[in-house]
């Protein structure tokens, strides 16, 4: 079904771009990914454990020899021109600025010898945790370097799309995102130790279980300040302790300053420091084939991102309460920035068309509106096709 779809989604963006440009453009496809544990981690310099999936990002590039640029997102039907030598962020820019940040990155370091038209696509659902603006950063980035034979290195590709993020989008978003686009392996996960930038590939095999992906459907508005809010309290705390990052706290340290801290500001390094034990312990668990212990991880994994960290939100918290009761279903958690999107859950793969109807069904006597369900194959990183 996804390599159908995603054929179906290359021909579209190809389409698009021979009829707009009427030239043969370069394709990228940059996948979405999943996190299967360890989130908010890896921008305290922690472990994470994500994995590529089949949903992303196509990207058409060309040269031109037209006096400006262009970039067109086909999906939503908007275009804008620009001048790759004099750009800025715009305000209320949405998506023009994860790609306008990876276009300014690039020029900065190389000289770029002519002007160039961008179609891009998608179907990774939005609003979903499922890093389509990484997936979108990768494919900008990736094309620019095949186009004009830049010769970066994935490493440098993937610092270019986390700064994009960072100076022109104003999130200031770890680098598991765009590692996992970048980097993903088909049927693998990804242990990534964020302050090395070293991983280790684990097969996924979740034996008589399979991954369902459940969107709640809403994204509360104060995602985006909270992540930088709660990046800035683990920044402070480790500042404190004079140390680089959370990932150099021991629970012991932490203990130590509690009283000059508040306690939901306590709350959220002991939440930190839990969450990098459990990515190991997962790992550790897939090695020994051991999935119940992997999904009551998740659990331990959400009620502390719910209890400790507070970037949960109620549709979130039934989701994962409900699956808790389900005998077809071994582990849950919320994945993403949090406040809405996806829970990612094991459910087994004898059952999963029975938990999808009991579980929409509750949910929708819940809160008056339906949930989203998407199964994925875990698959390969950004490439050209």
């Amino acid at each position: 079904m996804s390599i159908h779809t995603n054929q179906e989604l290359i021909a579209k963006v190809r389409n698009a771009f021979q009829q707009k440009y009427n030239s043969e453009p370069l394709l990228v496809f940059a996948p979405g990914r999943i996190n299967l544990i360890g989130e908010h981690t890896d921008y305290n310099d922690g472990f994470v454990f994500p994995a590529a999936i089949d949903k992303g990002i196509v990207c058409a590039i060309q040269k031109t020899t037209a006096t400006s640029c262009t970039m067109y997102a086909l999906d939503i039907k908007s275009e804008h021109s620009f001048d790759k030598q004099n750009l800025a962020p715009i305000t209320n820019g949405s998506w023009k600025n994860y790609v306008l940040g990876v276009i300014f990155e690039v020029v900065k370091k190389y000289n770029l010898d002519s002007n160039f038209n961008i179609v891009f696509a998608g179907n990774i659902p939005s609003g979903a945790g499922l890093s389509s603006s990484a997936a979108l950063e990768n494919s900008i980035v990736f094309g620019l370097n095949e186009l004009f034979a830049l010769e970066m290195s994935k490493e440098e590709m993937i610092y270019i799309s986390q700064k994009a993020e960072h100076d022109f989008v104003n999130v200031k978003c770890g680098i598991m995102d765009q590692y996992a686009s970048m980097f993903g392996q088909e049927n693998s996960a990804l242990l990534l130790d964020c302050r090395t930038l070293k991983s280790e590939l684990f097969k996924v095999d979740f034996q008589d279980y399979e991954i369902l992906l459940i969107n709640t459907n809403v994204k509360h508005s104060l995602a985006d300040s909270a992540y930088n809010d709660r990046r800035n309290v683990c920044e402070k705390i480790a500042s404190l302790l004079k140390v680089t990052a959370l990932r150099d706290v021991t629970k012991e340290a932490l203990l130590s300053i509690k009283e000059t801290l508040l306690e939901e500001d306590f709350l959220k390094g002991l939440y930190v420091i839990e969450e990098n034990e459990r990515a190991i312990k997962a790992s550790d668990a897939l090695k020994e084939n051991n999935v119940q212990l992997f999904g009551e991880l998740m659990f331990g994994s959400h009620n502390g991102l719910q209890h400790q960290y507070n970037v949960s939100c109620v549709e979130l918290d039934f989701l994962v309460d409900f699956a808790k009761e389900s005998k077809h279903n071994i582990g849950a958690r919320m994945m993403g920035g949090g406040f809405g999107g996806c829970t990612i859950n094991l459910v087994s793969k004898k059952e999963v068309s029975t938990f999808k109807e009991e579980i929409a069904a509750a949910y929708k006597k819940e809160f008056s509106k339906a949930c989203s369900f998407y199964q994925v194959q875990l698959s390969k990183g950004t490439h050209c096709i």
